[in-house]
Order: structure tokens, then sequence, then C-alpha cells
């Protein structure tokens, strides 16, 4: 989901409670907090040598001591608001990064409008190779390992 599609459903849907479901189903406790709206900037290198930037718009949840918190897919729009000055790219892929066993970041993938409560359905993020025309060539294939300067494979 893109950054204006989260705000449009936010500010179309102010009284009603914002709420989060993970890839499994299961719900993100009603009590979470967000406690960052960031820019995420990533400048890599992939593994066939090209350079790479990635955007995105990050909302990091967490879920404290305060069982009584509840946030409004209002407040949730106010709060994006106030990072209006730095995320003033409406096209922003939109994820969630949020903490289980481990921290994990989320692409937010839907959303579910109910009569009460604007539901966000968050997916998994996968990892892949960025350049498989020289990775995953047969290994009949001979890369030079100059391609990209990694393993015999060309690929690091």
């Amino acid at each position: 989901m893109k950054l204006h599609e989260f705000k449009t459903l936010l500010e179309g849907n102010r009284d009603k409670a914002f709420r989060l479901q993970l890839p499994d189903a299961s719900a993100v406790p009603i009590s979470f907090h967000i406690t960052e709206v960031a820019l995420m900037h990533k400048t890599f290198i992939d593994c066939g040598g090209t350079l790479r930037e990635n955007k995105s718009c990050q909302l990091q949840a967490w879920v404290g001591p305060d069982d009584d918190h509840r946030i409004a897919s209002g407040k949730m729009a106010d709060i994006l608001a106030l990072a209006a000055p730095f995320l003033s790219d409406e096209e922003l892929p939109l994820e969630i990064e949020y903490e289980q066993s481990s921290i994990s970041q989320f692409a937010v993938e839907s959303a579910l409008v109910g009569e009460t409560a604007v539901t966000f359905q968050l997916a998994n993020k996968h990892t892949a190779c960025l350049a498989p025309e020289l990775c995953l060539m047969p290994s009949s294939s001979a890369i030079p390992v100059s391609s990209c300067g990694c393993g015999p494979s060309g690929c690091c």
C-alpha cells in the first residue's frame, strides 16, 4: 500500500479504531503505540554490481505496559500530518516494524474497513536476488568472476 492510500483510509474513517493484522491472521494487541514515523532510505549495491535505492515510510508499532491505550484512525492521520515535511512523496510504500520474538518489517498489503475499525493487513517481506541473470544461471554456464567481483558463480 502506498502512503497516499493509507492516509486516505485514515482520513475517511477518523472516528474508527486503527488496527493491525499480522500475516498469520493474529492481531497486534489493540493497546499498541506508534512510536516512530520514519522515511527509510537504503542505498546499496546488489550482487550483480548495480547501485540501487529503496525508499519507504515505516511506522514502528510497540506494545507497552499501557493496556488501556487505543489509537483512532484520525489520531494516526494527525501523526502522519506532523511527518509531512519529510514524507513529501505520497507514492512511498508503507511498512510496519513490529517486534514479536524478533523485530520484523511488514508490508501493508490491504485494509478492511468495518463498522468500528480500519484494520490494515500486513504481509511478510521476502529477500530476493536482484541479479538473477548472473546468479541463477545453470552451473554449466561459466560467468567470469570479474562480472561482479564475487565468487566463481558470479554471485556474492
